[in-house]
């Protein structure tokens, strides 16, 4: 039923109840069965066990676990315990994300009253709000939160704060008429009053229309239970890489079982030597180093200011192409100010951030100063008399306690020098009539130190025009024309049209000892001294940051549940409506279907008054256009398209506790700005992944095709399993993460974002990855080869010899993976990490090499120099062998 629609009479019988004197307990109790009680349901648990058991369902990790039983059957202990180990670690990452991922509706549930005073038998009691029911009669005051969705049938003054449901920044003016319109969004609809809501002003009554999962809150909830939690493109890129690794194990298996049979081999020996190079083929440390990889990439964006909750979802920002950002408190300060003033026919600008207390005033490119203008002195002046709003200063923030609106005029009037204090010096309260929705004003009589008494007023300012038989004119008082009344209502209009919200300042002087006895005596005859036009504002560096976003090729949609007008007029400052962008609002995307809205979408830059489901459709849309989807904000309303979207992002100062739960990015500064740093970060993080990857499989690529080229040529094995085990384990390990921490390249933040259909092994990855494995194999085989054949009767030191081969190779190629272009292309010790990694594998091996008490475990023997000086120029033939193909091909 649409009650907002209905007169109160009517609401009164479609519930079934009596204003007078409320429901009954017994109807209470049989409303409660009926209905179920006032609290939001929760969707079906996993239990810890199962939760933590599907961690190991993923196809990587089913790889491992048959590498593991392949490793344990061939007596590679060693080997099947360290992959037990990282596939057992990282279960437990996963589990440990995924429990703190289903606290987003427990955080839902805390925002809906725990009390509530409502009227049973004729009497007001206080309940749990969980045993409100359809039809009982609410009562409720400033301070207090809505235990349930309301139909209001009396308010005085009342204003309840929406914006963790609506997205607006302002609290909503009540009232208890009935609403002409039919379809109104949760924003427009003024007679009603929602469940989590807070009362900022005034008090009501209410009859409850809604309750639990019925509510504007409980459709919240549903759907933040049925988002879909999509799968990051890293996530979809290693599975894919395990599938390509698995396909070339098992190849290679057969390859080398038929090969080493038709060389005269039995056959159970070459099984074990085919199983022992699938178990090479995969590189055990990879899902351990993406873990580690992502954890230090999240260490760095918490320098950023950045907080991330799910690891994997790091990387997506690399590839985000669309960011959906919500505008209040993410875009814009969340903090009214007072930005125009209009008086006598002039606009004059207020200078200053925030509520900080300082600011200049100009008109035009010329500074004003307030001293010489009489009508802008009283009006800054009177809009701090008229006023219960404190400033307060925390550290280096001020904070406004009291009326957003209030406060914005308190700001001004401080920005012109004015205290209180000093005000309250000059002038002594006489009487109060406060604000009321009906009326729209709130005034005060005041008097000054000569005895003189003033009526104050602000308010909306059709209504002060029609209060007002007089206008200060050019610093004088002048008759209230039709001609002036046109010329008051075209500045109410240019404000307007740059979204800026007006405020009128009137006042009229009595006699000294004239008692005022209602308002309606004290609000005519008023002289209109101006407006104050005020919004709130964006903040400073977000243009700048929607700009590097552009460059990079991402494009930013605002999608607000404030008015259309505020929506378009803030998008334009920022840069992001352009003159080939569309505008939708709520109504529009109502009338649209999924598919209507995905043809249009693209072209689409601000959605404004929008409610939750329309955030989830739009980012659905985006999604289904092959976007990746990073969706921002911070009230309730925004979280089931945060959970829904590739990478939600919440803010952690004005986020409720919803959006930061459902998220998996957290901004600590609640700025905009912060998410271009944080795509940065996304991008390198990505990019350092493809780096150890390009130079984990090039390694492993080598290590098998050593064993391989060995096999078919008839040759002993140049490497015995300890060897591999190693080089897998300690040589491939350390420098891949050091990988890891490498600085981004140069123009990392000046190319577009990849596709999510890119693979692993795209932008020439795959080519790299064989050219160089092939070369580092056959360098370690010929080094062997010479070696052997100069002392055929000497296997172990031949070995060793290629042991040291395959090792420095690896360690000269690290440096050639942290550029797509050569190894000329970067500063070697512009990442120090890598290279203490490298001279830590030198020396570890060395060690296993030198020290007696390894050397029969390792099977290694000391090298001479004529043996280092055949390592060392097989070892660098990989590296730089293409390097200088590739600066030959430049220079041509």
């Amino acid at each position: 039923m649409k009650f907002h629609g209905m007169e109160k009479k009517e609401v009164e019988k479609a519930l079934n109840t009596d204003y007078m004197v409320g429901l009954s307990e017994a109807d209470a109790v049989n409303r409660i069965k009926q209905h179920g009680f006032n609290e939001l349901e929760e969707g079906e648990k996993q239990s810890a066990l199962i939760l933590f058991f599907s961690q190991f369902k993923d196809f990587m990790v089913l790889v491992l676990l048959a590498a593991t039983l392949i490793s344990g059957l061939l007596g590679e202990y060693i080997d099947a315990i360290a992959i037990i180990a990282i596939v057992i670690i990282n279960g437990f990452l996963g589990f440990f994300q995924e429990r703190k991922a289903e606290r987003s509706l427990q955080a839902l549930k805390e925002l809906s009253a725990p009390q509530v005073y409502v009227l049973r038998d004729g009497n007001w009691i206080k309940i749990a709000s969980r045993e409100v029911v359809p039809g009982d009669i609410l009562r409720f005051t400033s301070g207090d939160r809505i235990g349930a969705d309301v139909r209001l049938i009396e308010t005085n003054s009342l204003e309840i704060e929406e914006s963790a449901l609506t997205g607006e920044s302002l609290p909503v003016q009540k009232t208890d008429n009935k609403l002409q319109e039919e379809n109104l969004g949760l924003g427009d609809m003024q007679n009603m009053a929602f469940m989590g809501t807070m009362i900022t002003r005034g008090s009501g009554v209410g009859v409850v229309v809604g309750t639990g999962m019925k509510t504007a809150m409980g459709q919240i909830a549903d759907l933040l239970q049925n988002a879909e939690t999509m799968e990051t493109p890293l996530q979809r890129r290693l599975e894919q890489l395990g599938k390509i690794l698995i396909t070339a194990a098992l190849l290679l298996t057969v390859l080398v079982v038929i090969a080493g049979v038709f060389g005269g081999h039995d056959l159970y020996t070459m099984f074990l030597a085919g199983v022992s190079l699938a178990v090479a083929a995969i590189p055990e440390g990879l899902p351990a180093i993406v873990t580690v990889a992502l954890s230090l990439g999240v260490q760095r964006m918490i320098k950023q200011k950045a907080i991330v909750r799910k690891l994997p979802a790091v990387e997506t920002l690399g590839c985000a192409s669309v960011i959906c950002s919500d505008k209040t408190g993410t875009m814009t300060q969340n903090k009214m100010t007072v930005t125009h003033l209009w008086s006598g026919g002039e606009v004059s600008q207020v200078g200053g951030v925030g509520y900080e207390p300082r600011g200049e005033f100009y008109r035009g490119d010329h500074k004003v100063s307030i001293k010489e203008e009489k009508a802008l002195q009283q009006m800054l002046m009177f809009g701090m008399l008229c006023n219960h709003a404190e400033i307060t200063q925390k550290g280096s923030e001020y904070v406004i306690d009291g009326d957003p609106t209030e406060g914005a005029l308190l700001v001004s009037a401080l920005k012109a020098g004015f205290t209180r204090d000093q005000l309250h010096k000059q002038y002594e309260l006489v009487k109060e009539f406060p604000f009321d929705s009906a009326r729209k004003m709130m005034s005060v009589v005041v008097k000054d130190t000569n005895g003189r008494q003033f009526i104050v007023t602000k308010g909306a300012p059709d209504v002060l025009i029609s209060k007002s038989e007089s206008i200060l004119w050019e610093n004088r008082r002048q008759f209230m024309s039709r001609d002036m009344e046109e010329k008051v209502k075209d500045a109410i209009e240019g404000l307007a049209s740059q979204a800026l919200r007006t405020i009128a300042i009137a006042y009229r002087e009595v006699s000294p000892g004239t008692l005022i006895l209602d308002e309606r005596e004290a609000e005519k005859d008023l002289t209109f001294i101006g407006l104050q036009g005020m919004i709130d504002p964006p903040r400073p560096e977000v243009k700048h940051a929607v700009k590097e976003c552009k460059e990079a090729g991402i494009k930013t949609v605002m999608i607000t549940g404030d008015h259309i007008i505020t929506a378009k007029a803030i998008a334009k400052q920022l840069g992001i409506l352009t003159p080939k962008s569309k505008v939708l609002d709520g109504n529009a995307l109502n009338e649209m279907s999924v598919e209507e809205l995905e043809e249009v979408v693209d072209d689409v830059s601000v959605f404004a008054r929008v409610s939750p489901e329309h955030k989830l459709k739009i980012v659905k849309a985006l999604q289904s256009r092959g976007h990746i989807v990073a969706m921002t904000g911070d009230g309730v309303n925004d979280a089931p398209a945060i959970k829904a979207a590739d990478i939600g992002v919440a803010m952690g100062i004005t986020g409720t506790d919803v959006a930061k739960e459902a998220s998996a990015l957290v901004l600590l500064d609640d700025n905009f700005a912060t998410i271009k740093a944080a795509i940065k970060e996304g991008r390198n993080i990505y990019e350092n992944i493809r780096k150890f990857i390009r130079y984990l499989l090039a390694s492993n690529v080598g290590e098998i095709l050593v064993m391989l080229f060995a096999m078919l040529l008839a040759l002993p094995l140049p490497l015995v399993p300890i060897q591999i085990l190693w080089v897998n384990l300690v040589t491939d390990g350390l420098p891949a993460m050091a990988l890891g921490l490498d600085q981004p390249e140069e123009n990392v933040m000046k190319r577009g974002p990849r596709s999510p259909k890119e693979g692993v092994f795209a932008r020439g990855l795959g080519w790299k990855v064989i050219s160089r494995g092939f070369l580092i194999g056959t360098s370690t085989l010929l080094a062997f080869m010479i070696s052997y054949n100069e002392n055929p009767n000497d296997l172990i030191h031949a070995q060793t010899v290629a042991f040291a081969t395959l090792v420095l190779a690896q360690l000269i190629h690290v440096f050639d993976c942290r550029s797509e272009k050569s190894v000329f292309s970067r500063n070697p010790f512009g990442n120090m990490y890598l290279v203490w990694a490298v001279i830590s594998s030198l020396a570890l091996m060395l060690v296993v090499m030198y020290y007696p008490p390894l050397q029969p475990i390792f099977h290694t023997v000391p090298l001479a120099l004529r043996d280092w000086l055949l390592v060392i120029g097989f070892a660098s033939i990989p590296t730089f062998l293409l390097a200088g193909s590739f600066l030959a091909s430049k220079n041509k």
